[in-house]
């Protein structure tokens, strides 16, 4: 057999393999284990603005709630770090840290809400089962279960 007639022996057989129809079967697989997170936020009662101490105990509930939301998005998401330093003549002329977050938390439950001395607390946590059904109304995630070709 020749060297041209192998090869197109080869493009033809290839040709036929790659025209098969198939029929893909998915299955969504749960992780093995689901951690459960805590997060606690703290606001200061005075420093609330407010006519009377009620609407400043609002706030402050309002405002250790979003505390404790921004630490549960430090754990699920990280934290955005950014610094710059600069020197002149030999010497630290200045040095500046940012530090930001960013993310969306669904599923987190309020544990706890309490006045504690001049603070507001508030206690929340979030179950990694509970976030995995809701990615999974939204998203459907799937992993191929068989490979049928016709």
């Amino acid at each position: 057999m020749s060297k041209f007639s192998l090869v197109v022996l080869l493009v033809l057989l290839s040709g036929c393999t790659s025209t098969r129809e198939k029929y893909v079967q998915y299955e969504t697989v749960p992780p093995a284990q689901f951690p459960t997170l805590t997060a606690t936020g703290y606001a200061p009662l005075a420093s609330q603005p407010g006519k009377t101490q009620a609407e400043r105990v609002l706030m402050a509930m309002q405002a250790s709630k979003i505390a404790a939301y921004r630490e549960l998005a430090e754990q699920v998401y990280g934290q955005h770090l950014q610094g710059s330093s600069s020197v002149g003549e030999w010497a630290m002329k200045s040095d500046t840290v940012k530090a930001s977050v960013s993310g969306v938390i669904r599923g987190a439950k309020v544990i706890a809400s309490y006045p504690a001395g001049d603070h507001y607390v508030t206690e929340l946590s979030l179950d990694f089962a509970t976030v995995w059904q809701l990615y999974q109304q939204q998203n459907r995630p799937q992993e191929i279960r068989s490979v049928t070709y016709f």
